[in-house]
């Protein structure tokens, strides 16, 4: 495999991507792009799982020896909490990025959960910026979220956007009208995109499940609940986490008096699970879309699952 060829490697919440990959890196001597929409943020470290620790790998070179690698990785911490990463941003840091890791001869592996930025790069979608419409949003600025998304529906739908607060959908109907107005979806416009071998880590319900379940109730036991308290200290504001959803929303609304801690506990392990349904639906729908994902089963030892990763590498 040459070392402009991307390996990607997708999968849901808790399936092991991360671990996969830096250890897969650690063998090809590669470099990790994260693919993951939250993780670009600085101080949101738990409830994005960016598991940075899994980032350093103990190997065993060819003298047998025990040897520590730190793995290279880009595309997190990138930018200040509270404010709006978004899909334009990160196919422009994505290509900055393969480019510096390629042209020093290095090979690159982009790893991530959003399956919206991952198939964004495999098929060379051009993402045109959209600028906030101030008339748009004080016409808006009244409906309620239901009302919202049924504008939004009316307008044909947006499939990869999960439209659960108010600003998520406003942001979507922008869009559309931008669409409408130019007259053409901007995804059909293509950039120059690297090959791209892309696998699966795949895992049971059942062991999905477990895993999101036990993994919750260890981030909120060390320390979730003290980092959005934290940002809300240094003046982030209850709406921005509440925008970036799942583990931000539901511990926001904890910590500022609107869910008790049970409350919190049950609406959040609910909406992680659906999260991950959701992320194997947008997977599946990336096959229907003509790209070739090799699936692995991840509840294998992970070293076996970075060999059978290798023996498709050559």
């Amino acid at each position: 495999m040459k070392n402009d060829e991307l390996i990607c490697i997708v999968g849901p919440t808790a399936c092991g991507k991360t671990s996969v990959a830096t250890r897969l890196a650690a063998r090809l001597s590669a470099e990790i792009i994260s693919g993951d929409s939250r993780q670009v943020y600085r101080g949101m470290d738990i409830g994005t799982g960016k598991d940075l620790d899994d980032y350093t790998v103990t190997t065993i070179n060819e003298h047998g020896e025990r040897q520590t690698v730190s793995i290279p990785y880009h595309l997190i911490d990138i930018v200040p909490a509270g404010t709006r990463y978004n899909l334009f941003e990160f196919v422009k840091d994505f290509d900055a990025a393969f480019t510096d890791i390629t042209q020093r001869g290095k090979r690159a592996i982009l790893c991530g959960g959003t399956g919206l930025y991952v198939e964004s790069v495999i098929k060379g979608y051009e993402i045109i910026p959209v600028a906030e419409d101030s008339q748009l949003r004080e016409q808006l600025k009244n409906k309620s979220l239901q009302e919202l998304q049924d504008i939004v529906k009316e307008k044909g739908g947006t499939p990869h956007n999960k439209l659960d607060t108010v600003a998520r959908a406003v942001r979507a109907i922008e869009i559309m009208n931008h669409k409408e107005e130019v007259q053409a979806d901007c995804r059909e416009r293509k950039l120059q995109t690297p090959k791209s071998i892309v696998f699966g880590i795949n895992i049971s319900r059942e062991t999905r499940r477990q895993r999101i379940s036990q993994r919750l109730k260890f981030r909120l036991e060390n320390g979730l609940i003290e980092e959005v308290n934290r940002l809300l200290r240094q003046g982030i504001t209850a709406d921005d986490l509440i925008y970036y959803g799942l583990e931000y929303k539901y511990v926001t609304l904890h910590c500022i008096g609107k869910l008790s801690y049970d409350e919190m506990y049950k609406q959040l392990e609910i909406a992680i699970h659906q999260f991950a349904k959701r992320q194997m639906t947008w997977l599946r729908g990336m096959e229907r879309r003509g790209t070739n994902i090799i699936w692995i089963n991840g509840e294998k030892e992970k070293e076996e699952i970075v060999e059978e990763i290798l023996s498709h590498c050559k």
